[in-house]
């Protein structure tokens, strides 16, 4: 075997969720496996879970009966930690404890040949850290897969602080091999995926904290309004708090309290309470008829709005938002000031309504505000001052949803929902580039797969613009006065040179 070439015969160790997910998949490629867990009888029970499993999918046609039977073939459940000598490569999958994987890596160091590669799962763990037990850390990696196995497509290679160039080669290819997409990454908390997915759920339990909206409208305009596939909050319900805020914890504490990173308490009473999400039957939604009840947005209570006064500080911005107010019947008033009985139209980026009517001169109490980030033919967010009259903001609901779309009505927001959340996440990306954990290609692919968004961060920011994010993040770190918001360098000099925020280093 070659330095760079990938290991052929591997053990598992840990027969949990994460391990037998990882034995299926390997053996199903080809590579010979032998699987241990501590508890016994669980290594053996494993080996017959993945042998239904793959029974199930030749029953579907997915691969042949055997396809099947050689696979789990290649699978030798083992009672004894020894019996993993002869492998090349031992990837451990036990529980999130550092403690727990030191004890297991040093144990396993005299067992194994001088050229085994040891390999970690953690999710969250440092690898360097879970390597210092070991005489020999250059053969220590992180070999991070995602939950369900068979079916996330992505795996990050980790190389700690002293792994050896050629083992973090030999773990792509071997990533390659199973038919995953492997991602180089430097050893930091969160790695790529669950580093660059601080930004979502994180900044919509602040807004909701805020009060700027319910969790079914924060999910609704995050949806609707910025195409992710579910909200944040039921992600949080679907995954469990239990699993999302010691992580989110977790990696604040790992960066010392960084701001970009900082959980929630509404998070840890949720969590201290057991509400938890779908596995407890209640979490952000009631699950008591065994699906999310979500309640409907609530319907327009007035007569849609005739005159509209639109502001013309983003002169694009105006003519497109002019040009959908008359194809809803409505007036847009010509002057650079409003009449006295029409409604104030402003469109912010990253400040509030309140702020936004001041700076123009409006009277606040007749305006609200549109946020121009979405496309206005699948969803309007609209925000008011504290002291827009409900008849004016009833009656612009109105207007933005005489056509059937949907439209959502929040309080007083720098940056509404939808600015201040994917700025965020564009903010933390550009953050990952900028400290070079991984390659800002890479960063995109990682995210695109593991977490499911509809673009990659970094390609996201160029599409919004990222002269753009940075007036957004700027607003917002104006108004909270919270280095949570503060720019990455990597976004600031991007926005500022007029290039790709995916384009390297030269």
């Amino acid at each position: 075997m070659t330095a760079t070439e990938a290991p052929r015969t591997i053990a598992v160790v840990g027969a949990g969720l994460m391990g037998r997910g990882i034995a299926q998949i390997a053996a199903q490629a080809g590579f010979d496996v032998a699987l241990y867990d501590v508890k016994p009888g669980a290594a053996t029970e494993a080996r017959r879970a993945i042998a239904a499993t793959l029974a199930t999918l030749a029953a579907k046609g997915k691969l042949t009966e055997e396809d099947a039977a050689r696979s789990v073939a290649r699978i030798a459940a083992v009672a004894e930690l020894g019996a993993v000598s002869r492998a090349e490569l031992v990837i451990e999958a036990i529980v999130e404890r550092l403690d727990a994987k030191q004890a297991l890596f040093g144990a396993l160091e005299p067992i194994v040949g001088p050229e085994c590669i040891l390999a970690t799962n953690t999710s969250s763990l440092s690898v360097t850290a879970i390597a210092a037990v070991c005489a020999n850390p250059e053969r220590v990696a992180g070999l991070h897969f995602f939950s369900p196995v068979p079916l996330m497509k992505l795996v990050e290679v980790i190389g700690g602080l002293l792994t050896a160039p050629q083992v973090v080669e030999r773990l792509l290819g071997f990533g390659a091999a199973l038919g995953h997409t492997p991602v180089r990454a430097r050893d930091t908390p969160g790695f790529i995926v669950n580093h660059a997915g601080r930004g979502y759920g994180t900044e919509a339990l602040r807004i909701l904290g805020e009060g700027i909206a319910d969790v079914a409208t924060i999910d609704r305009v995050l949806t609707e309004g910025a195409g992710f596939r579910m909200g944040p909050f039921a992600l949080f319900d679907l995954t469990g708090l239990d699993v999302s805020q010691p992580v989110m914890e977790s990696i604040y504490h790992q960066y010392y309290e960084e701001p970009r990173f900082r959980p929630s308490p509404l998070g840890a009473q949720r969590l201290a309470a057991g509400v938890l999400g779908r596995k407890t039957g209640r979490g952000f939604y009631d699950y008591g008829s065994g699906t999310a009840a979500v309640p409907p947005p609530p319907a327009p209570a007035a007569a849609p709005a005739r005159r509209v006064w639109v502001s013309a500080r983003d002169d694009a911005a105006r003519q497109r938002v002019a040009s959908l107010l008359v194809s809803l019947g409505a007036k847009v008033e010509p002057d650079a000031r409003p009449a006295t009985d029409a409604v104030c139209l402003v469109l912010p980026w990253g400040s509030d309504a309140t702020t936004a009517a001041l700076d123009e001169g409006l009277d606040p109490a007749r305006t609200v505000a549109l946020d121009v980030l979405p496309d206005l033919a699948k969803h309007r967010t609209v925000m008011t001052t504290p002291i827009t009259h409900p008849e004016v903001r009833n009656s612009v609901h109105a207007l933005f949803a005489a056509d059937g779309v949907s439209v959502a009505i929040i309080h007083d927001s720098p940056g509404f929902i939808v600015q201040r959340v994917l700025a965020h996440i564009v903010n933390i990306a550009c953050d990952i580039a900028q400290q070079r954990i991984a390659a800002p290609a890479d960063i995109d692919l990682a995210v695109r797969i593991g977490l499911g968004y509809p673009m990659g961060p970094l390609a996201w920011g160029d599409a919004l613009g990222p002269a753009r994010l940075l007036t957004i993040l700027n607003e917002l770190a104006r108004a909270y006065g919270d280095p949570r918001y503060r720019p990455s360098p990597w976004l600031s000099r991007r926005a500022r040179l007029g290039v790709s925020l995916l384009t390297p280093e030269a």
